[in-house]
């Protein structure tokens, strides 16, 4: 069964895809929907999914020492998140719960591997979005925390 990828073109997990490829890639992926307050992953849980946001809103948030969460963003339409699950499958780092009623298309590391022996270049092409995707998070953060340490500091940017 294929799920519908509409209004997702913009996802940057589907970048330079082409219709056909995309038919491909619906027959992967699984839909999900969640109501608010629902959880979908918590952290230290064993990362199996990769996630694309079709409606909603996810919460994304961390455990801090006191037992608190803090939210570390709010993902909607088109966001992705849970994509490093496809390629280790180690813990989570986060806690992801939903914020408002979501359709998450899902695509465990199992169709994953199942897409990558079927068609290898078109999984090589996803996975290189994904990377490009994760690498753009890295560096984002990275220059967030420059940027906190600088202020601490009573420096300038």
């Amino acid at each position: 069964m294929s799920v519908d990828f509409t209004g997702l073109d913009d996802s940057p997990i589907f970048t330079g895809f082409l219709p056909a490829e995309m038919t491909t890639l619906s027959s992967v992926f699984t839909q999900k929907e969640m109501g608010e307050g629902k959880t979908v992953f918590v952290e230290n849980m064993q990362g199996e999914s990769l996630y694309l946001i079709k409606h909603g809103t996810i919460r994304i948030s961390k455990m801090m020492a006191e037992g608190d969460e803090e939210v570390l963003v709010v993902l909607g339409p088109s966001d992705v998140f849970g994509e490093m699950a496809l390629f280790d499958g180690a813990h989570r780092s986060a806690t992801a719960r939903v914020a408002e009623a979501v359709t998450l298309l899902c695509l465990s590391k199992t169709d994953f591997e199942i897409l990558s022996a079927k068609d290898s270049a078109l999984c090589l092409k996803l996975a290189l979005n994904i990377i490009r995707l994760f690498s753009g998070r890295i560096r984002s953060s990275q220059a967030a925390h420059r940027d906190l340490l600088l202020d601490a500091l009573g420096r300038s940017h």
